[in-house]
């Protein structure tokens, strides 16, 4: 009976999260007419998604020390761009279910490596690192390879009940020749 009435109490909040977030849809049908975020030297990848020009970014919690935090090395925001480009933090619920990963470490690597997954798709799993130039990278699988992770774009059915996914767009870059990368796939 009480797990029956949690899972209806996340569902309605999630409705309700899912309300929230909705602002003005884009009717673009290229992601180039949304905005890019500024680029900071932690910063990993970020999300976009059709429902509106919010995105989500994923930085790397670097100490004074240059190394990651062990504890927390993604810092994970938004970027409200309908509300002028006010930066605010995840909700817990979407930070435990929908836009927040998992994290653990990997090694001993100078600055230390962690293996993770997104809480909303398991199925894929990344590693956040420091590159050998001290720069924070996240590895995810691109065409079956791993590469640099740069940005996401998600395409959001949300005429249902709960959002559905409809595709998701990957770009980043190769580890080897640097040079981009692309992948679409249906979750």
């Amino acid at each position: 009976m009480k797990f029956t009435t949690l899972t209806i109490l996340l569902y309605i909040l999630l409705i309700f999260n899912s309300l929230a977030q909705k602002n003005k849809p884009i009717s673009a049908e290229s992601t180039e007419q949304y905005p890019v975020p500024v680029t900071s030297p932690n910063q990993l990848f970020y999300i976009q998604r059709s429902s509106n020009i919010n995105s989500i970014i994923y930085d790397a919690n670097v100490g004074i020390d240059k190394k990651l935090d062990p504890k927390n090395p993604v810092h994970t925001y938004w970027i409200l761009y309908t509300q002028g480009g006010k930066k605010q933090e995840l909700t817990s619920i979407q930070r435990s279910l929908a836009y927040g990963l998992h994290t653990r470490p990997t090694s001993v690597e100078v600055g230390g490596s962690y293996e993770g997954y997104f809480f909303a798709y398991r199925k894929r799993k990344f590693v956040v690192k420091l590159n050998p130039k001290g720069e924070p990278i996240a590895l995810f699988p691109i065409n079956g390879k791993m590469q640099i992770l740069k940005k996401v774009f998600v395409k959001v059915d949300e005429s249902g009940m709960m959002p559905s996914v409809i595709s998701v767009e990957l770009w980043g870059r190769d580890t080897v020749t640097d040079k981009e990368v692309y992948e679409k796939f249906r979750p």
